[in-house]
């Protein structure tokens, strides 16, 4: 039954009823974590073998001793592995330590202060820098401009990726804004995977925007499918070589959620005038990368068909997490106009949109009760939902049992929210 065909009375009925569950839940003791994107445990397990993939010999394939330093730009093996899993040439790849966050910030801060391709390309020589952000998105994006001191617009997301017509809108008006983030496949947290149409459009906005202008492609999920067949996202280096854009992206991803998340091998992926102005600034720091980790993945994850039989063994165990916060979703609150909620076909989260002005109640209340979410407002820039609507679920860490404990409790606060703001507005 829809929230606004109930009268008044059955309201403060139902809110007495959802009441009595709250204050059930919180006498239970809960202690469940629904925070972040994180693999379990089970998943991790599926690279231990890795831990022996060396067993002595630390030869390179071109025969290089990993155990010394040199080879700022990554093992060849690895270069050739990560400019597939980014979509550019091994000689438009650097591989690196484990974090490809780390590597969109040295990329971001390079570009500020030292210059894309000199120092007269550094974004810092124009004044207030400005980035688009589409939203809602990922809290970490977001915080690499904070600390940076670059100014956020957002954009809103549509089904088939952002809104292109503003983007472009603010393109042409606005020659300062200097960078844009994206998550193409499996956008962080809402799921949409950019159209053939949008990234067209993401390469020739070098010929929109003002000099030195960079789309920060953030490919992290581009192997996390959840489904057989999924839909595939395309090439946007392909499509910036048809259109003369090379230089205005960096193509960033890891295997971070594909072995072992502390462990894994980061890739950024630049046009080669590109990459060679950024190796030049970080040999500044750094004599090489940690060359034995990246000798063993080459050897446990060799060919690339190797790399989506590794995926489809994630994909097994945390598809029933997903078909579960989905059963629970659909069967508690389909039908009552208290909400919405994407179904990814892959990716990390479940993106849920409560009624206006509710997300943080909600979280408030479920936190009460013992299950813990991502703040509100993290998915928005600066933190300010403005809609006070959006609510990451990360469904991978937990186990089955535990999500199952802890659903129920996000659809009490969810109703219980919605059930309270509507009586109010009586």
């Amino acid at each position: 039954m829809e929230l606004n065909a109930y009268s008044k009375d059955q309201l403060v009925a139902l809110e007495q009823s959802l009441t009595q569950r709250y204050d059930d839940f919180k006498k239970a003791g809960l202690n469940l974590d629904l925070t972040r994107g994180k693999p379990a445990a089970d998943q991790l397990d599926l690279s231990n073998a890795m831990e022996n993939a060396l067993n002595g010999n630390f030869r390179a394939a071109d025969g290089t001793d990993v155990r010394n330093y040199g080879g700022l730009e990554g093992l060849p093996e690895m270069r050739a592995f990560g400019a597939q899993l980014l979509g550019v040439k091994p000689s438009e790849t650097l591989a690196a330590g484990n974090s490809s966050l780390t590597l969109m910030y040295q990329y971001v801060q390079f570009c500020l202060l030292f210059g894309a391709q000199g120092a007269d390309s550094a974004w810092k020589n124009e004044g207030n820098i400005k980035f688009l952000c589409p939203v809602p998105g990922y809290d970490r994006h977001f915080t690499i401009c904070e600390a940076l001191g670059i100014e956020m617009l957002n954009v809103p997301m549509t089904a088939t990726g952002p809104d292109m017509d503003q983007v472009e809108s603010m393109l042409k008006n606005d020659k300062q804004i200097k960078g844009m983030w994206c998550v193409p496949k499996y956008s962080n947290p809402s799921g949409e995977i950019y159209s053939d149409e949008t990234v067209d459009r993401m390469a020739q906005l070098g010929k929109i925007a003002g000099a030195n202008f960079r789309i920060m492609w953030d490919n992290a999920y581009t192997v996390h499918d959840l489904i057989d067949n999924p839909p595939q996202l395309a090439n946007l280096m392909d499509a910036c070589r048809k259109h003369g854009t090379e230089d205005s992206v960096c193509i960033t991803g890891s295997t971070s959620k594909i072995t072992m998340a502390g462990a894994g091998v980061a890739f950024v992926g630049l046009s080669e005038t590109n990459l060679k102005h950024f190796c030049a600034w970080l040999s500044s720091m750094t004599i090489g990368p940690d060359k034995i980790n990246q000798l063993r993945h080459a050897r446990f994850i060799s060919t690339y068909e190797d790399l989506l039989s590794h995926m489809k063994k994630h994909a097994a165990l945390i598809k029933p997490k997903f078909d579960l916060v989905q059963k629970h979703l659909s069967e508690g609150l389909t039908g009552k106009g208290m909400g919405n909620w994407t179904v990814p076909q892959g990716g990390y989260f479940i993106s849920f949109d409560t009624l206006n002005g509710l997300a943080k109640e909600v979280i408030k209340l479920t936190n009460e009760m013992g299950v813990k979410l991502t703040p509100a407002g993290s998915t928005f820039p600066y933190k300010k939902d403005p809609n006070d609507c959006n609510i990451r679920i990360a469904p991978t860490f937990p186990n089955v049992s535990e999500i199952d404990k802890a659903m129920p409790v996000f659809i009490c606060a969810v109703e219980l929210a919605s059930v309270r703001q509507r009586l109010k507005s009586l």
